[in-house]
Protein backbone atom coordinates (compact mmCIF):
# COMPACT_ATOMS: atom_id res chain seq x y z
CA UNK A 1 0.00 0.00 0.00
CA UNK A 2 1.35 3.62 -0.61
CA UNK A 3 1.80 6.32 2.13
CA UNK A 4 -0.78 8.37 0.37
CA UNK A 5 -3.31 5.61 0.03
CA UNK A 6 -2.77 4.76 3.92
CA UNK A 7 -3.25 8.95 4.42
CA UNK A 8 -6.47 8.80 2.52
CA UNK A 9 -7.84 5.84 4.36
CA UNK A 10 -6.64 7.48 7.35
CA UNK A 11 -8.36 10.83 6.93
CA UNK A 12 -12.09 9.74 5.98
CA UNK A 13 -11.78 7.70 8.82
CA UNK A 14 -10.93 10.53 11.16
CA UNK A 15 -13.29 12.68 9.45
CA UNK A 16 -16.29 10.48 10.10
CA UNK A 17 -15.13 9.55 12.67
CA UNK A 18 -15.52 13.07 14.26
CA UNK A 19 -18.56 13.45 12.28
CA UNK A 20 -20.32 11.26 14.06
CA UNK A 21 -19.85 12.51 17.89
CA UNK A 22 -20.12 16.32 15.72
CA UNK A 23 -23.78 14.74 14.57
CA UNK A 24 -24.70 13.69 18.60
CA UNK A 25 -23.50 16.80 20.18
CA UNK A 26 -24.68 19.03 17.20
CA UNK A 27 -26.92 17.86 15.36
CA UNK A 28 -29.13 15.44 18.27
CA UNK A 29 -28.11 12.24 16.69
CA UNK A 30 -28.87 9.13 18.54
CA UNK A 31 -26.11 8.23 21.04
CA UNK A 32 -25.31 4.88 19.14
CA UNK A 33 -23.98 7.37 16.56
CA UNK A 34 -20.60 7.42 18.34
CA UNK A 35 -20.34 3.53 18.17
CA UNK A 36 -19.43 3.54 14.34
CA UNK A 37 -17.46 6.71 15.16
CA UNK A 38 -15.09 5.28 17.87
CA UNK A 39 -14.40 2.32 15.04
CA UNK A 40 -13.29 4.67 12.59
CA UNK A 41 -11.29 6.52 14.77
CA UNK A 42 -9.49 3.43 15.81
CA UNK A 43 -8.93 2.49 12.06
CA UNK A 44 -7.59 5.77 11.47
CA UNK A 45 -5.06 5.47 14.10
CA UNK A 46 -4.02 2.11 12.88
CA UNK A 47 -4.08 3.20 8.98
CA UNK A 48 -1.68 5.74 10.65
CA UNK A 49 0.68 3.26 11.09
CA UNK A 50 0.98 1.45 7.59
CA UNK A 51 3.22 4.84 6.77
CA UNK A 52 7.00 3.89 5.91
CA UNK A 53 8.19 5.97 7.62
CA UNK A 54 11.41 5.89 10.75
CA UNK A 55 9.26 8.63 12.41
CA UNK A 56 5.79 8.92 13.47
CA UNK A 57 5.92 12.54 14.20
CA UNK A 58 7.25 13.11 10.25
CA UNK A 59 4.08 10.66 9.13
CA UNK A 60 1.81 12.85 11.12
CA UNK A 61 3.07 16.27 9.73
CA UNK A 62 2.49 14.53 6.20
CA UNK A 63 -0.48 13.46 7.11
CA UNK A 64 -1.85 17.02 8.18
CA UNK A 65 -2.04 17.92 4.71
CA UNK A 66 -4.17 15.43 3.01
CA UNK A 67 -6.36 15.59 6.09
CA UNK A 68 -6.77 19.39 5.02
CA UNK A 69 -7.76 18.17 1.41
CA UNK A 70 -9.80 15.25 2.65
CA UNK A 71 -12.05 17.14 5.13
CA UNK A 72 -12.66 20.14 2.20
CA UNK A 73 -13.87 17.35 -0.29
CA UNK A 74 -16.24 16.20 2.54
CA UNK A 75 -17.44 19.32 3.31
CA UNK A 76 -18.62 19.22 -0.35
CA UNK A 77 -20.02 15.97 -0.42
CA UNK A 78 -21.46 15.14 2.60
CA UNK A 79 -22.14 18.40 3.98
CA UNK A 80 -23.40 20.08 0.73
CA UNK A 81 -20.76 23.20 0.25
CA UNK A 82 -18.09 25.05 -1.59
CA UNK A 83 -14.63 25.52 -0.47
CA UNK A 84 -14.11 29.00 -1.26
CA UNK A 85 -11.27 30.83 -2.54
CA UNK A 86 -9.02 30.62 0.93
CA UNK A 87 -10.06 27.33 1.61
CA UNK A 88 -8.51 26.23 -1.99
CA UNK A 89 -5.47 28.66 -1.67
CA UNK A 90 -4.99 26.93 1.82
CA UNK A 91 -5.12 23.59 1.15
CA UNK A 92 -2.41 24.47 -1.57
CA UNK A 93 0.09 25.67 0.46
CA UNK A 94 -0.60 22.63 3.24
CA UNK A 95 -0.19 20.17 0.25
CA UNK A 96 3.11 21.58 -1.13
CA UNK A 97 4.32 21.33 2.24
CA UNK A 98 2.73 17.92 2.80
CA UNK A 99 4.61 16.83 -0.34
CA UNK A 100 8.31 17.81 0.87
CA UNK A 101 7.77 15.65 3.63
CA UNK A 102 6.51 12.86 1.91
CA UNK A 103 8.61 12.92 -1.47
CA UNK A 104 12.00 14.54 0.31
CA UNK A 105 15.10 12.33 -0.52
CA UNK A 106 16.50 11.26 2.63
CA UNK A 107 18.82 8.97 3.68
Amino acid sequence: MTTITAYIIAAFAEIGGCFSFWSWLKFGKPAWWIVPGMALLALFAYALTWVDSAAAGRAYAAYGGIYILASLVWMMTVEGMRPDRFDLIGVALCLIGAGIIIFAPRS
